[in-house]
């Protein structure tokens, strides 16, 4: 299980960009990668009529994936925090199961997307 999702709220806490915010678009788990939204762009060139490339060419901005270690989750004080995680019991149609949420290491509390 994935400490960082998709839709996470990170910050980038070494590299170029470091100490900017964004939205994890993608996780390549593969690789140990993510994408964050605004982070880590960088110059990409394309020739026309490329497939999924604008059809005129060019040089466009992207971003680039980041490795996974660079960033930490933001928690609801807008500060990076480490992520752990915890059992918890959870009836769902009259049976009660056991599932893991994660959750702040420094607060304790549970981290919701």
């Amino acid at each position: 299980m994935a400490k960082i999702k998709k839709g996470d709220l990170v910050q980038v806490i070494a590299g170029r960009d470091k100490g900017l915010q964004g939205r994890v678009l993608q996780v390549d788990t593969n690789r140990d990668r993510v994408i964050v939204e605004g982070v880590m762009r960088v110059k990409k060139h394309t020739k026309p009529g490329q497939p999924g490339a604008s059809s005129s060419g060019g040089i466009e901005t992207v971003e680039a994936p980041i490795h996974i270690s660079n960033v930490a989750l933001v928690g609801p004080d807008k500060k990076p925090i480490r992520v752990g995680y915890k059992e918890v019991e959870v009836e769902r149609d009259g049976r009660v199961r056991k599932t893991r949420v994660r959750i702040g290491r420094r607060a304790g509390e549970e981290i919701e997307l």
